[in-house]
């Protein structure tokens, strides 16, 4: 009978536990989060990062989808998905309120419209070869005759092409171009953000990414201006959210590789 009650007594301390960890928010910070009642999450079409749609069932799933879910349900408010065609078109709406929020890249620029929480993962950006190459580690990328292929004005652009002592920079339009350019022959290497390489090598036999990244492009929930009340709750979930393998469990749903779940960050749980 001890034991019984002893059992039943840890049993609530886990319980109170979890329910510390799910609790719902403030009616205030409710009705910042989701004014319309509902949790309005803005996803992307066609990235994992936010969302894919299936083309024969429908299902859709990526992560900023998983998470937009997760959240509604801790709110206990109902979840509903707003899909947009580009990630562009989604910023663009964040001054007209056509969502609550949504999982995206942090950048000066669209901090003017929105609050971010701190990055739940980071896209790491790197190479891409052909099986011939002799390269066999980031580090030899940067070496005298080495053409490295990255879209013009791109991430990889911005973040690498300022490092380079030795290697050439060959600049592409369009990740179609800057694919052709390596393989073709007129470079050896391929920049870019690793989820979109793993993709490519998948349908090109032979190529592969390298392991190592240059540079990480961090992801983290934002919401609207002027919706001050919600902050708190949503620096909050985005860290239990991590702590708990939520971020890790909806990038293996959506079968991304190259990015990290991203370090906790104490000043906001």
């Amino acid at each position: 009978m001890r034991t019984h009650w002893l059992m039943a007594g840890i049993l609530g301390l886990l319980l109170t536990g979890c329910a510390g960890i799910h609790t719902a928010p403030a009616p205030e910070a409710r009705q910042a989060l989701a004014p319309t009642g509902k949790l309005r999450v803005g996803l992307y079409l066609g990235n994992p990062l936010s969302v894919v749609r299936d083309s024969a069932s429908g299902e859709m799933k990526g992560v900023g989808f998983d998470l937009g879910k997760e959240l509604a349900r801790r709110m206990a408010v109902p979840f509903e998905p707003v899909v947009y065609p580009s990630v562009a078109a989604l910023v663009g709406s964040a001054k007209s309120g056509g969502w609550d929020v949504a999982s995206i890249a942090l950048s000066p620029a669209r901090a003017k419209d929105m609050d971010f929480t701190a990055p739940h993962l980071e896209v790491e950006l790197g190479y891409l070869i052909p099986g011939s190459s002799s390269i066999a580690t980031a580090a030899d990328v940067d070496r005298p005759g080495i053409r490295v292929a990255m879209q013009e004005k791109g991430l990889a652009d911005t973040l690498l092409s300022p490092t380079l002592k030795n290697a050439v920079v060959v600049r592409a339009s369009s990740i179609a171009g800057t694919l052709e350019i390596v393989r073709s022959g007129r470079a050896d290497v391929f920049a870019g953000n690793k989820p979109s390489l793993f993709e490519i090598s998948d349908q090109m036999p032979g190529f592969r990414v390298l392991d190592g990244r240059f540079a990480t492009d961090p992801v983290a929930m934002a919401i609207p201006k002027g919706r001050e009340l919600a902050m708190a709750y949503a620096r909050k979930f985005v860290e239990d959210a991590k702590s708990e393998g939520l971020v890790k469990a909806a990038l293996e749903r959506a079968g991304i590789r190259g990015a990290v779940v991203a370090a906790p960050n104490p000043a906001q749980r």
